[in-house]
């Protein structure tokens, strides 16, 4: 089964850019400058941002759904960041090299199938998770920080 991996958009995140740090902290957000490489992956290049890069750490509610489900946790976002448009079956290296929590959800929004996997498993996990016709879409978590990675859709 094929998986198409989405990365988030930009722009209901860019203006975090313009604020000032009083103001991203009355946002739940702060300014960083990366220090350790990699450490800090972006989701909406969904690539780790680079030593010196100014980013973004934010709040952001990746499950915004209408069930005992709904969920927020932080992300990074790079400054200069463009929204990737990842192929089908292709698993960016921000991910790969990670240890993954899967969390598939059907379409009440409730968690039907979980686990911890390597990253590097996550191909092979994802196309055999994404056959179970009940499962709508599967979330990709940093399993250490519990951080929201991405989306994943079934893609045929």
């Amino acid at each position: 089964m094929s998986f198409k991996i989405l990365a988030l958009p930009i722009e209901p995140l860019a203006h975090l850019f313009t604020m000032d740090d009083e103001q991203l902290k009355a946002n739940q957000a702060a300014r960083l400058i990366v220090d350790n490489s990699p450490g800090f992956p972006c989701r909406v290049s969904l690539a780790d941002a680079n030593m010196g890069e100014t980013i973004i750490l934010t709040h952001y509610q990746h499950q915004n759904c209408d069930s005992p489900f709904r969920s927020s946790h932080a992300i990074y976002v790079r400054q200069q960041a463009k929204q990737v448009k990842l192929a089908t079956g292709i698993v960016p290296i921000c991910i790969e090299s990670r240890l993954i929590s899967l969390r598939a959800f059907d379409d009440r929004d409730f968690i039907i199938d979980a686990e911890v996997i390597e990253g590097t498993m996550l191909n092979e996990r994802l196309s055999k998770i994404l056959q179970n016709l009940h499962v709508q879409y599967v979330h990709l978590h940093y399993a250490k920080l519990g951080c929201f990675a991405a989306k994943v859709i079934r893609y045929s």
